[in-house]
């Protein structure tokens, strides 16, 4: 009896949002809660579940086995913000235009800044990313030392190179680069190059014993 009232109650969460012109791929898959606020020209994939106070922005696309919840998506009619597949956007979160979160990444209590982007296999948590802002895949920030949360701060145009881990509390200036592999524990300067990576050796000519 239970479950059938829950299924009656998502099939009327589904109805209205298909009423109000959300496209949805697969409604019967989709999970909202009875606070989801959707904007216009929405479209969710299959999959897909909305935890409690989620606010979905206009011009959003969310796709297949990702989970929002206590979370802001913002966007204009004409700026698209793309969200997973395999996305989870955790609560404190908030997206702006024209961001891109894509697969395999979380956001935890995190502003992602307008035209920014965090395409796969990557952890952001309690940070500040500015606009136009590329993170690399298998990026983390390392937020948390033992006791206590700490920030990180990624300013505009900066350019973080994949596997990289940031270690907070600690701030990337805008238009620098952090060079691919490295560990950053150190404020990296305004248009500077950070990169903290071991020399490559090679044995010439080398067998197995």
């Amino acid at each position: 009896m239970k479950q059938l009232k829950i299924q009656n109650f998502q099939n009327k969460l589904r109805n209205k949002f298909l009423k109000s012109g959300v496209k949805m791929i697969g409604p019967d898959t989709i999970y909202f809660s009875k606070d989801t606020k959707i904007g216009r020209n929405v479209t969710i994939e299959p999959f897909v579940v909305f935890g409690t106070k989620v606010k979905v922005g206009n011009n959003v696309t969310i796709k297949s086995f990702s989970h929002l919840e206590s979370c802001t998506i913002e966007s204009k009619v004409e700026n698209k913000v793309n969200i997973g597949p395999y996305a989870r956007i955790r609560p404190g979160s908030v997206l702006k235009e024209s961001s891109k979160v894509g697969n395999f990444v979380e956001v935890k209590k995190s502003m992602i800044g307008k035209n920014s982007k965090i395409n796969h296999l990557t952890y952001i948590g309690d940070a500040n990313i500015g606009k136009s802002v590329n993170v690399g895949a298998g990026t983390i920030t390392c937020n948390y030392d033992g006791v206590k949360k700490n920030k990180t701060t990624i300013k505009d145009k900066a350019f973080i190179g994949s596997n990289s881990s940031l270690v907070a509390p600690v701030t990337i200036e805008q238009n620098s680069i952090v060079g691919a592999g490295s560990v950053i524990t150190k404020k990296v300067k305004k248009g500077s190059l950070a990169l903290t990576r071991a020399l490559q050796s090679e044995v010439k000519n080398y067998k197995r014993k």
